[in-house]
C-alpha cells in the first residue's frame, strides 16, 4: 500500500511540474503575482521557470498520494503480485487520461472565456495583483481548476474500475484458492 502511495505522489508531482510548464508558458503573471507568494517557502532563488515547476510539485503531489492511497485500500495493493503492476498501471492511466482530458477542456473554455465574454467578474483578481495580461490568467485558472476536477473526477474512475475489477476476479481467486488448498474440491 505505502509503495502505491509513494508511487502516486511522485506521478502526481511530476505531471504537476510538467503541466505548470505549460501554464507559465501560457500566464507567468499567474506565477509570479500569485502562485509564488502561496508557495514562498520553496523559493530557493533559481529561474523562474524552475520555481513554477517547483510550485506544481508541490501543488500536485498530495493529491496522487491521497488518491493511489484511496485506490491501494479500495484493494489495488490486494491483486496478486503477478497482476498487480497492470492493474496499477490501469488506474493511474485513468487518472491521469481524466486530468489532461479535462485539463484540456478548461483551457478550451479559459480561451473561449476569454474571448466571448467581458472579463468584469475577474475585476477583483486584476486589481488585486496588477494584472497586467488578465485574459492569459484567467486561461489559466480555468486550465488549473479543471485539472483537479479531472484527477478528482479520474480517482473516483479509477476507484470504480478496482472495485468492479476486483470483483470480477474474485470468484475466480477464491475457487483456485479453493482447489489448491482442498485436493477433494478439484475432482
Amino acid at each position: 500500500m505505502l509503495a502505491i502511495t509513494f508511487l502516486g505522489a511522485a506521478l502526481a508531482g511530476i505531471y504537476g511540474a510538467l503541466h505548470d510548464q505549460l501554464s507559465y508558458s501560457i500566464s507567468p503573471e499567474y506565477f509570479t503575482k500569485m502562485k509564488f507568494q502561496q508557495f514562498w517557502y520553496a523559493n530557493f532563488g533559481w529561474p523562474e521557470r524552475v520555481y513554477a515547476s517547483e510550485v506544481g510539485f508541490l501543488a500536485s503531489w498530495w493529491v496522487g498520494a491521497i488518491g493511489a492511497w484511496l485506490l491501494a485500500r479500495l484493494g489495488l495493493d490486494g491483486f496478486p503480485p503477478v497482476m498487480r503492476r497492470r492493474y496499477v498501471a490501469k488506474a493511474f492511466a485513468i487518472v491521469f487520461g481524466s486530468a489532461v482530458i479535462i485539463g484540456s477542456a478548461g483551457l478550451l473554455l479559459g480561451a473561449i472565456a476569454t474571448h466571448q465574454s467581458d472579463l468584469r467578474g475577474w475585476k477583483e483578481f486584476k486589481d488585486a495583483f496588477d494584472l497586467q495580461d488578465l485574459p492569459a490568467f484567467v486561461i489559466v485558472a480555468y486550465l488549473h481548476a479543471a485539472s483537479y476536477l479531472g484527477a478528482l473526477i479520474g480517482v473516483i474512475g479509477a476507484c470504480v474500475y478496482i472495485w468492479l475489477t476486483e470483483r470480477r476476479l474474485r470468484i475466480p481467486i477464491q475457487t483456485m484458492a479453493t482447489a489448491v488448498s482442498d485436493p477433494s474440491a478439484r475432482e
